[in-house]
């Protein structure tokens, strides 16, 4: 591809090694979270949230069971502030909960934030400047050291403006274009900053670094994280946040590698969104640390719903391949998958193992609202005899027996490729009954006795070309018994070579299910019955097999 020539590395690397990420495997407990939904998300839609619409959203993260949550830029837009008024009026702010304002770090611009907070029992003033390479150059046009003086002023500023406030003010401080901007000099703002609030152990501030552009791998990422884990002034009195953005697709990675390296907080959005390619998708960092055994400290069990509401509210689409929340992440259309994914949940419905080990779902997707028959296994051209076989026992309660599965697997594949759709569970249940249950009937047994006579002695009743008459004959068993009647009334040949029956265990708990295999030609053909008498069922399933088989003469 044309043109690569013109780009370089735009991101610094720390100036001393910080690789104690890479010892670490896993994330061990949750970070505090923070939406920033309604501001950085809500400001990238086409059409903004107008104010009920961003209530109800905030109350749908307040549900979710955010701590911290960004309500917006209350200077910038008469929405945002209206909206913060009246979460605060309206006492919507839980005594668990604190919101967080935005404000650059210009003096009208936070007298007017602080207009718009007062009243508010918790609050996070977030104060930024731009400190990237590009922004001084480009855009302010300003020293290294006039940078940092914006930001020591607005950190003066919005220190003192919350003496005169009666509720619990936080601070926090991003460096906007961190992954732009040299780690020292980055680092050298930071704590400058720092300098300024002076944090305590009652009163943390927060320093916030956002990828504002992803300009690198990850390990890059964590390893200028680590560096300010390690060399940030006031470490425990100061909470270590990242806001990732997505702009190389990176923002899960930078936010888990990110945690590894020490960082104590996370800025994000449900589902990602954000501008440009949007912010990290806290929706699936949460569930990676759900799926890993460790607490998320969010409730995303009726995930449905939350993304129905973030559809209705934002105009936007989650994609059916969005991890845990799309419409297909669970489902497996292919055969050999199917399969898998049966054999793994009938281990786990033994209950021998406490933990979901089930192939293919990373988790069980009834934790998230989901069910197994409509959103685990489906039915097209590419699936098998195992997911076939699964939507007839779970949405019917039907075992097909397994050298019967094959055949029914073949079978709907076949309607399946013909029809080129998929088949709902109502439809494959028609192609079973059509196949092997409800065929055209050459004849019919309309009765049966039995009584025990140096074996089982069966008189049939034969319904053939509109007479009926009655065959007697002996076997070792009650079906073998009506087959030997079968055979002598119609001098064919077959062999009876499978049987199986059970209840059935969804529907009408009083029928019996029953399946025969008979061998004609060294050919294998299935026959179903269903009835309250097991013994009727077995003898419907007989019939339906010889008459399927074509050995009588219509």
């Amino acid at each position: 591809m044309q043109g690569f020539e013109k780009y370089k590395k735009m991101y610094f690397m720390p100036p001393v090694d910080c690789y104690d990420w890479v010892k670490k495997d896993a994330i061990e407990k949750a970070p505090i979270w923070c939406s920033v939904d309604l501001r950085d998300g809500n400001q990238a839609l086409i059409e903004p949230m107008n104010l009920e619409e961003k209530v109800k959203f905030y109350q749908m993260l307040v549900d979710i069971g955010f701590k911290h949550i960004e309500v917006g830029f209350p200077a910038a837009s008469e929405t945002e502030y209206q909206f913060l008024r009246t979460i605060i009026e309206r006492n919507m702010i839980p005594e668990d909960v604190t919101v967080q304002v935005l404000t650059q770090a210009r003096e009208h611009i936070i007298k007017r934030t602080f207009e718009a907070i007062d009243g508010a029992p918790n609050v996070i003033v977030h104060v930024y400047n731009s400190t990237s390479v590009a922004q001084r150059e480009q855009v302010f046009k300003k020293s290294k050291e006039e940078i940092k003086q914006i930001a020591v002023d607005g950190a003066k500023l919005v220190y003192d403006l919350a003496k005169n406030e009666k509720g619990n003010i936080s601070f926090e401080y991003s460096p906007e274009s961190f992954t732009g901007t040299e780690m020292d000099y980055a680092l050298e703002v930071c704590n400058a900053v720092l300098d300024v609030w002076q944090p305590t152990k009652d009163r943390k501030a927060i320093i916030n670094l956002p990828s504002t552009v992803e300009h690198s791998m990850p390990h890059v990422f964590a390893c200028q994280v680590e560096y300010f884990n390690k060399n940030l002034k006031y470490r425990d009195n100061v909470l270590l946040s990242l806001h990732p953005h997505n702009d190389r697709g990176c923002g899960i990675s930078d936010a888990e590698l990110g945690l590894l390296a020490g960082a104590d907080r996370i800025e994000g959005t449900l589902f990602g969104n954000g501008e440009r390619t949007g912010n990290v998708d806290i929706v699936t960092l949460g569930m990676n640390m759900y799926s890993l055994g460790v607490d998320p400290q969010l409730d995303f069990h009726n995930m449905k719903e939350i993304r129905s509401t973030y559809e209705e509210l934002t105009n936007m689409e989650v994609p059916m391949r969005q991890p845990y929340a799309g419409d297909l992440v669970f489902t497996a259309f292919s055969g050999s998958h199917q399969d898998a994914i049966s054999k793994g949940m009938a281990c786990h419905s033994t209950g021998n193992d406490p933990y979901w080990t089930v192939p293919y779902l990373p988790i069980d997707p009834k934790d998230l609202g989901r069910t197994y028959d409509s959103d685990v296994i489906r039915i097209n051209s590419q699936s098998g005899k195992g997911g076939v076989s699964y939507v007839l026992k779970h949405a019917y309660g039907i075992s097909l027996p397994d050298k019967m599965k094959e055949e029914f697997g073949y079978r709907v594949k076949d309607v399946s490729d013909k029809e080129h759709s998929e088949l709902e569970a109502e439809r494959i249940y028609d192609i079973f009954k059509s196949t092997y249950r409800d065929v055209d009937c050459v004849f019919c047994i309309p009765e049966c006795h039995f009584k025990q006579n140096d074996g089982i002695e069966a008189s049939v009743s034969i319904s053939y070309k509109n007479e009926t008459k009655a065959v007697t004959a002996k076997g070792n068993g009650r079906l073998d018994a009506v087959s030997n009647a079968l055979k002598q009334n119609f001098n064919i040949t077959y062999e009876l070579s499978e049987y199986a029956e059970h209840a059935l265990s969804r529907g009408s708990s009083s029928k019996a299910m029953a399946y025969v295999g008979i061998t004609v030609n060294d050919k294998l053909i299935w026959g179903v019955g269903m009835d309250e008498d097991i013994i009727k069922a077995s003898i419907n399933a007989l019939t339906a097999a010889i008459n399927r088989a074509d050995l009588i003469q219509a």
